[in-house]
Order: structure tokens, then sequence, then C-alpha cells
């Protein structure tokens, strides 16, 4: 047994045998926590019931909340490929911690949230974990927005086999029905927001002058697809290089913005363009006046992203955050770096040897301009600090 001074707030293993996997994950791990996130990788899929009450039972936590993981995220390290268990144990002094389930049957009733979760005085930030295939998250996600406005909202979407249309939720000593676990944070405690969109802005901003549901058909009072063309003929040979499939579309989340920069844009992906009408379409809603600057999301650009967001969360927070919980998309990783341990790398560079637990998922969430949204390709790292500590993502 290790003294209690020298007791960790993560645990990792990459055995195949559940059991080996709880023993190794648990190894030193702190058993005084408030909080506990648990993730395991789709190998472990059968045995999830008997790893989920085994680390309950063992670290006895307040609580205790996490889901399955295409691949999964620890301190430094990211475990794609093979067998993955991960955790996260925190001490939360005075922390009010509450635990909820939402199904999609709660979200069709009509019911505004804030009446069946929590009232917003007693909430300083929100934990979502979904499972995509039983709730519709966008629409949750939404709708926590409307009910607990300028409070975060961090997490990501349940995932498992690549491809496949199963994925599972744990909430304390059990693996859950569906739906989503909500968990709120108050008392002396709150959470500071890293979203990285993993994207670089690219040529100018201008405003959407012509629009149709999706699509947009005027920019600057020119025909939209015009102005794309534009800025990626008037581009660096070597960015334009890069460009090729991987140009996206900026809405800027302030159209009144003096500047504009890194973590001012929503990015959404463009879906196609339409010759004849110079349109283009990107996959949300757009409307006269928004402020649309293109973008390049690559390796590169993702890389230069994350690292100048954790910088400002760095400075950002007076004091240390006691872990984060990472949710990165499952299309980032070796797939799209070429290298291992990416965004995890990333934060311990950054942010020193920080506890943190994580999945890769279908889908991340986390404000950009105070807004909660469901992203891709992104990395949101949601830091548990002090209350007071934390600002708008």
């Amino acid at each position: 047994m290790l003294p209690e001074g020298d007791r960790m707030d993560t645990g990792a293993s990459t055995s195949a045998d559940w059991r080996v996997a709880v023993d190794q994950a648990l190894h030193g791990v702190r058993t005084d926590a408030d909080l506990v996130f648990l993730f395991a990788s789709y190998q472990h899929a059968e045995r999830y019931p008997e790893i989920v009450a085994a680390i309950h039972e063992r670290l006895a936590p307040r609580t205790l909340l996490g889901c399955s993981g295409q691949a999964v995220i620890t301190t430094g390290r990211e475990i794609e490929g093979r067998p993955g268990i991960t955790l996260l144990s925190l001490s939360l002094p005075r922390a009010d911690l509450t635990l909820k389930q939402v199904t999609q049957e709660d979200l069709d009733a009509g019911t505004p949230l804030a009446a069946s979760l929590l009232p917003p005085d007693e909430v300083n930030a929100w934990v979502l974990l979904s499972d995509p295939f039983t709730i519709d998250t966008e629409k949750l996600v939404a709708a926590l927005g409307e009910a607990y406005p300028g409070i975060p909202i961090m997490g990501g979407m349940a995932s498992a086999f690549p491809g496949g249309r199963s994925a599972y939720l744990f909430e304390g000593a059990n693996v859950a029905p569906g739906g989503a676990l909500l968990l709120a944070v108050g008392g002396a405690w709150t959470i500071h927001p890293v979203v990285s969109q993993g994207a670089a802005p690219i040529g100018e901003s201008w405003t959407i002058t012509e629009a149709e549901r999706n699509v947009v058909l005027g920019i600057g009072g020119r025909p939209a697809l015009d102005v794309l063309m534009e800025t990626v003929r008037d581009l660096p040979q070597e960015v334009q290089n890069r460009a090729g499939r991987n140009l996206l579309a900026g809405i800027a989340m302030d159209e009144y913005a003096d500047e504009l920069g890194r973590g001012d844009f929503l990015i959404r992906n463009l879906l196609g363009v339409d010759r004849e009408r110079g349109a283009i379409a990107i996959n949300d809603q757009v409307r006269v006046g928004q402020t649309l600057q293109f973008q390049l999301r690559d390796a590169e650009a993702a890389t230069d992203e994350l690292k100048a967001l954790l910088d400002q969360a760095r400075e950002a927070m007076s004091g240390e955050a006691a872990g984060g919980l990472l949710c990165a998309c499952n299309g980032r990783g070796q797939g799209m770096f070429g290298e291992p341990d990416h965004d995890a790398a990333a934060v311990a560079d950054r942010l020193g040897a920080l506890p943190i637990a994580g999945l890769f998922c279908n889908g991340e969430i986390g404000p950009v301009g105070g807004t909660p949204f469901v992203h891709g390709f992104t990395a949101s790292l949601a830091l548990f600090v002090p209350a007071g500590e934390a600002a708008e993502g």
C-alpha cells in the first residue's frame, strides 16, 4: 500500500484481462474521492458491468460516472487500438455534486429542464456524457444552454466499436440504461473550459449578405463560392497545398467584434457547393448579417490552436486545476496527427502533470462564445478549478 500522501489521482491499464485491468488501474489511486470518472474501451464491453461494479466498490466515491470509448485517454497518454481502462479520482472539498439522468422522453416532454434538474443559481458548471444512439444530444445541449445561460457545459458523446451503433454509460456501480448523464458541479468548484476546434482562420472575415437555411448564397455582396475560391487562390502555395479537403466555415459568435481570432468562431463543415448559384452549404443554419471566415483544419492547424488555447488557460487560472476531463474526437489521435498521444501530451506540456482522464468521442461538447455546442474534430478539456478561477469559453 502507498502512503496516503503518495496517492495518485489517475489510473490506467492496457490489459485485456478485465480483472488485471481493474487492479492495475486502481493501483495507488486515492480512495477518498468525491468524484470519479471511468472510461473503458470497447474491447471490454462484455465485462462493463463487472468493471464498473468493482471500481465503485473499491473506491466508494460520492459520485462515479463515465462511458465506453473507441479509445481512452489518461495523463500524457492516449490508448488507441488496444484494450484500455482509465479513471480520474478527484477530491473536491466543499463541492456540490449532483448526478442526473435524462432520457429522450424527458427531452420530448417539453418540460423546462431547470424545473426537472436544478435551479441555475445552484449550478456552476455541467458535465454531460451521452449515448448518441438513444438521445438527441444536440437538442439536449441546446436546451441546457437556454436553461442555464453562461454556465459551462462540457463533455462528450460515448463511442464504442468503430462504425458500431452502440455505446454505454456508467453511473455509480452500474451500467446506465442510455440517454444522458448530467453532473452538476456547484459549491466551491467549477469548470474552466478549453475547446479546441482544430482550425485556423484563413483570408478575411466577411458579412453574409444572402442565405437560405444552411446555404450561404452571398458574402460581402458577391457569390459565396467566388469568395471561397478567391480566398484559396490568395493563400501562399504551401497553405494551398495543405487546404485540399480541409476547408471549413467559421461563424463568428460575436458579429460585432472588432477583432476575431482562434476561439471566436463556431467551426462548421462545408457540405457542398452549387456552381450554378455560386452558393456553399454548411452543416448549420445561417442568417444574413453573420460574420463568416473560412478556416483550415489539418494536423498543423489543430496543433497550433490547441497549444495556444492551453497557454491562454494557464494564464487565466490563478491556481492549479485539480484535474481535467478530456473528450477528443475519434477522428483525431494517430489518424489525424500521425503520432501517438498528441492531445494528452499537449496538455501535459502546457499544464504540467495534470491528472486527466477521457475518451475519443462520437461528438464533443463545449462552449464557444459562452454558448454550448456539439462539435466534431474537437478536443474539449474541462478543467476542475475552485469557483472564481473559471472563464467563459
